[in-house]
């Protein structure tokens, strides 16, 4: 952030200041991990805390919730940028090394062949090794049964949601058991041999064609499967590569790729481990899950562009907000304040500050309705319709 941009955000009132330094870091590409978990702390755990309907419910709610948001929304970065690149970028050049930031869609663009024969393949290596990401995500509601098992001795989700109060059935509790123990071992296997792969391209990538066609359909899996269709290309490398976000500052950061990884895995253990606790269970997870994951995977975008056509169609917030209904980027709203301030004959200060609250507007409401409609909406939502069945089921209404 410039100097200038500093100064003006300091003469802001004393409430917008930190909405100037939220919306500055929401457009950063390392402020995508850091709001998205503020966000799903928000949308996630507090509804489920409030909608729990037993402490095994509350329980279980916290360590998934916890734990999804930390490995999903902050471990990227930490494995990626500090363990797998590191380990993995040791054979390159210190030129080559600072390459490695930058997505591998990017480095197919440029189109350098000496630099991508080698770099690619690192960059592939790094992404695979990143995938104990999505594989943890996937094993985590395992672990959720093994723990309410050890601390509650429960296994039966009617109990575990109040739906009952009946005796636990000894062989279903081992028949929980072993599931969740053998796809946990399961997922660490097929960890372990992508993790081989990885070690395979790093070391072997630059010198092997084959390698080289994996490496890039890895980082680039757009390009190879719809090389002829530039919106398909652009959508499969937006929402469905692993390749990891680079920062300004040449860091590694998690990418919306990632997030669509860790949602798709994440829920095959989902559905999973709800099937092995009851049909009441898994038909729960089947409600809950689609909106879900479209939440993860788009936060507040959605709502944020139908805002910005709101906005656009009736004329509102028309400084930061373009005829393509794009919003200025923060980082140039202090030249822009300076070019209004001219034709307007205003202070610099003060168009800044008109700047930064129709910036907080495009971006508050929707991210304010998402965190708040969407958490609880879908948690009270999940829960009365768990209920609902039930009673239908046992003519209990």
């Amino acid at each position: 952030m410039s100097d200038n941009l500093k100064i003006l955000i300091n003469t802001l009132p004393k409430k917008l200041k930190p909405v100037a330094r939220f919306l500055r870091h929401q457009e950063s590409a390392s402020g995508l991990s850091t709001t998205r978990y503020i966000q799903d702390v928000s949308t996630c755990l507090i509804p489920k805390a409030v909608f729990s309907r037993s402490i095994e419910d509350l329980t279980e709610n916290s360590f998934l919730e916890t734990s999804e948001e930390a490995l999903i929304y902050l471990s990227p970065t930490l494995l990626g940028e500090y363990v797998a690149r590191k380990g993995f970028s040791k054979g390159l050049s210190n030129d080559l090394k600072k390459e490695v930031a930058q997505t591998g869609v990017n480095l197919i663009k440029k189109g350098n062949s000496a630099t991508n024969k080698k770099v690619l393949p690192v960059k592939a290596a790094i992404a695979l090794a990143a995938t104990a990401i999505p594989l943890t995500e996937f094993s985590l509601n395992y672990i959720k049964n093994l723990m309410t098992l050890k601390l509650f001795n429960k296994s039966d989700f009617k109990n575990i949601a109040s739906l009952e109060h009946n005796e636990e059935d000894k062989a279903h509790q081992e028949k929980v058991k072993q599931s969740a123990k053998k796809h946990i071992f399961g997922a660490a296997g097929v960890y372990a041999g992508l993790l081989g792969l990885a070690g395979l391209l790093a070391t072997k990538g630059k010198n092997s064609n084959t390698l080289q066609k994996i490496s890039e359909f890895i980082v680039a899996p757009g390009n190879k499967l719809f090389s002829k269709n530039e919106k398909a290309k652009n959508f499969v490398n937006k929402y469905f590569n692993i390749d990891f976000n680079s920062s300004p500052k040449g860091k590694l950061v998690l990418s919306k790729g990632q997030l669509t990884t860790c949602v798709l895995v994440g829920g095959c253990g989902y559905f999973g481990a709800s099937a092995d606790r009851g049909k009441e269970n898994f038909k729960e997870t089947a409600t809950r899950f689609p909106l879900v994951a479209l939440y993860v995977i788009t936060g507040s975008e959605l709502v944020e562009k139908g805002f910005k056509n709101y906005l656009h169609r009736y004329g509102k917030c028309k400084d930061v907000l373009n005829d393509k209904k794009e919003s200025v980027p923060f980082e140039n709203l202090g030249k822009l304040a300076e070019k209004l301030a001219k034709e307007r004959g205003t202070t610099v200060e003060q168009e800044f500050k008109s700047l930064v609250k129709q910036k907080g507007l495009i971006f508050g409401l929707p991210y304010l309705f998402a965190l708040g409609v969407m958490g609880f909406f879908v948690s009270g939502m999940t829960v009365r319709a768990t209920k609902k069945r039930y009673n239908k089921e046992h003519k209990l209404s």
